[in-house]
């Protein structure tokens, strides 16, 4: 459903899984105009909250908005946008039958529909539900196994995705 996160193969390879959020359906019009979500020329509500300042993309980390949207169907989720310099403007993204348009939830460090394209229906691989393993790769990483004490994040472990 819309607001969904999902699992897919990325259309550029067709093998590499992604999970990012499903916001646009068959027939959907989506665009970004000075910084909102349109759905179909619905702007989608946006609520700022005070949660999560700063978001690590790769090696680097920036301060952000962090705001809960609602999509029209009433799905709410939490995104966060760059404070100092989002994306302010976009073409309208027409999703054609049978593929779907994903939106990252950390909205400028997130490789999406807006860069990778519509995402065809055989691409799914079914909803995202819980976080299986989670590391920090500034920390370490399984093939550091003597450090994986201090890059895993167990906080996360099984953790419910929403």
């Amino acid at each position: 459903q819309q607001g969904d996160p999902v699992v897919f193969k990325t259309p550029a390879d067709n093998r590499t899984d992604y999970i990012k959020r499903l916001i646009g359906l068959p027939g959907d019009e989506i665009q970004f105009i000075e910084g909102d979500i349109f759905i179909n020329n619905k702007k989608i509500i946006k609520k700022k909250i005070g949660k999560n300042n700063f978001v690590r993309c790769g090696k680097i980390s920036f301060e952000v908005n962090t705001y809960e949207e609602t999509l029209p169907n009433g799905k709410k989720y939490i995104a966060a946008y760059n404070k100092t310099g989002t994306l302010q403007n976009t073409k309208k993204f027409k999703i054609p039958e049978e593929h779907f348009f994903f939106l990252g939830d950390n909205r400028d460090c997130s490789k999406d529909s807006r860069y990778l394209g519509n995402v065809s229906f055989v691409n799914l691989v079914g909803k995202a539900q819980v976080i299986f393993f989670s590391n920090d790769t500034i920390k370490g990483s399984l093939f550091k196994f003597w450090n994986l004490k201090n890059s895993f994040r167990f906080k996360r472990l099984f953790k419910k995705i929403k």
